[in-house]
């Protein structure tokens, strides 16, 4: 099947945002397919445990914030890199990556992060 590239980056995209601001349930409702596989290993698979830990993170971190820096698209995959501020000024760069099925529903997903370090040896910015 021919997946609709823009589609899929605006919704991986809203998806991810909804999730992060707060509205975990509504983000699956909307967005997730019929399975949710989950690689990341703080959060099990399904759509319950990931509501679960959205929740718990706006519940702790109400005042994080997130800007998504770029979204690439190829086949049935979304790459999202985002910068992600919390309480302290903790600032981190995110990669996650969605698998969308034919309906265009997320149904996969695998993440990376890393912190934003203070100094670049090569003056580069991680975005």
């Amino acid at each position: 099947m021919d997946h609709n590239l823009a589609a899929n980056k605006a919704n991986a995209i809203a998806f991810y945002e909804m999730a992060y601001r707060g509205d975990p349930a509504r983000a699956v409702e909307l967005y997730v397919g019929d399975e949710y596989i989950q690689h990341n290993p703080l959060v099990d698979n399904g759509p319950q445990p990931f509501i679960d830990y959205f929740n718990r993170m706006q519940k702790e971190y109400p005042d994080k914030d997130i800007e998504f820096v770029r979204a690439v698209a190829e086949g049935d995959l979304v790459a999202l890199h985002t910068h992600q501020v919390w309480p302290g000024n903790d600032q981190y760069v995110t990669m996650d990556f969605f698998r969308f099925d034919d309906n265009g529903k997320i149904v996969e997903h695998w993440d990376a992060i890393q912190d934003v370090p203070a100094e670049s040896k090569n003056g580069n910015t991680m975005y």
